[in-house]
């Protein structure tokens, strides 16, 4: 058997290589290293496949948050409505901009923003909602779209775990996640569903006014060279991955297909098992199992962890601490806050590995591994 990975990209590089090495070389010939036709043909193509009118590229998906909330006019004295279960990424680029992030609880099945906390949180500070897409599963957009309708206030969706991911509403109508709030984020971290081999993300978004500005800010805040009209950041994408992620695109449903049947196997393996819960699967979107996370009952999921690691068998925890209980938080009142289901999700999930190029002899010693700890 293959030794266990988290996310096996060398496998995965391995059977694109020809396609992946003449693109980086042609990058390399044409010594383009910023911006150029390159990276407008893969924010041209990234467009198509989200059915989005624009998609501006930017150096990771941090920035992306950042630039998002400064298009929209974020500053010191506003608030954003956001999960604490979440990457600190989502959080952190509020709080460099002086926005203080209002964080409220999650849906303990899907482990996304639950839409009936929102509400109870708006203030007349409130600017935005960020609902975020945890590990592959889409937040329930419907209603969130219609509470900032209601409010009047901006969406900014934290796609960074669920690129591909299609949600439907109640009348049929089909979008994928980071194309329904006024602008979406993503990262292309190695790890991501797609992923660059460096940083990379990108801003989604079918508004041109806001599109002008995205693209604006993350270039020093110009639109002519040497003429800046709005403060703004160097955020750029990088030719060389814009190159790889061009290619990779072209895979990234095959990729979406093959950790959905990961998962399907990983499903029939703990079926039945009262001290585990697999993935909630909603029926209104296409979960892409960024990460494929249980939820334990009775189960002390820290011995699991170490157990797992004896075994060789990598595992991780997404997230040990929520955002509004980290100390960099302690300034936003992070403390005060009551989130049940965030902090006892955080003691209760763990994340086994699934990617690509997962087998099923691999997947079978994980689950036996598993089993093993959890019914002796």
């Amino acid at each position: 058997m293959r030794p266990l990975q988290m996310v096996d990209t060398k496998t995965q590089y391995l059977k694109i290589k020809e396609e992946v090495d003449r693109a980086v070389l042609n990058v390399l010939e044409s010594s383009v290293f910023i911006g150029g036709p390159v990276v407008q043909g893969f924010a041209e193509h990234l467009a198509t496949y989200h059915g989005v009118k624009h998609v501006i590229p930017c150096a990771n998906g941090t920035d992306a948050l950042q630039i998002a909330m400064m298009a929209l006019g974020l500053g010191p004295g506003d608030e954003v409505i956001t999960p604490s279960f979440t990457y600190i990424a989502t959080v952190e680029a509020a709080a460099i901009l002086g926005v203080k992030p209002v964080f409220v609880d999650v849906d303990e099945a899907t482990f996304c923003i639950d839409p009936k906390m929102i509400e109870a949180a708006i203030t007349p500070r409130t600017k935005a909602i960020i609902p975020v897409h945890l590990y592959g599963q889409a937040a329930d957009m419907e209603p969130i779209m219609e509470i900032a309708q209601r409010h009047t206030l901006y969406v900014i969706e934290d796609n960074a775990q669920a690129i591909g991911n299609d949600y439907t509403f109640s009348d049929g109508t089909v979008k994928k996640t980071g194309t329904i709030g006024h602008v979406g984020t993503t990262s292309f971290y190695p790890s991501k569903n797609l992923g660059a081999y460096g940083d990379g993300g990108a801003m989604t978004t079918n508004d041109d006014i806001l599109a002008e500005k995205l693209r604006m800010i993350a270039a020093h805040g110009q639109k002519q060279r040497y003429y800046h009209e709005i403060i703004g950041c160097n955020s750029r994408l990088d030719a060389v991955q814009a190159a790889i992620l061009d290619i990779k695109l072209k895979h990234l449903n095959e990729y979406i297909d093959a950790r959905r049947k990961a998962a399907d196997f990983y499903d029939r393996g703990f079926a039945g098992q009262a001290a585990i819960s697999v993935p909630y699967r909603a029926a209104n979107n296409r979960h892409v199992f960024h990460q494929y996370t249980l939820t334990l009952h009775g189960v002390d999921r820290d011995a699991l962890h170490q157990y797992l690691a004896e075994q060789k068998i990598p595992s991780m925890i997404y997230y040990p601490v929520p955002c509004h209980r980290q100390k960099m938080f302690d300034a936003f009142g992070g403390a005060d806050y009551a989130l049940p289901v965030t902090d006892k999700l955080t003691d209760k999930v763990i994340s086994l590995p699934i990617h690509t190029e997962l087998d099923e002899e691999q997947q079978q010693y994980i689950i036996n591994a598993v089993l093993s700890f959890v019914n002796r």
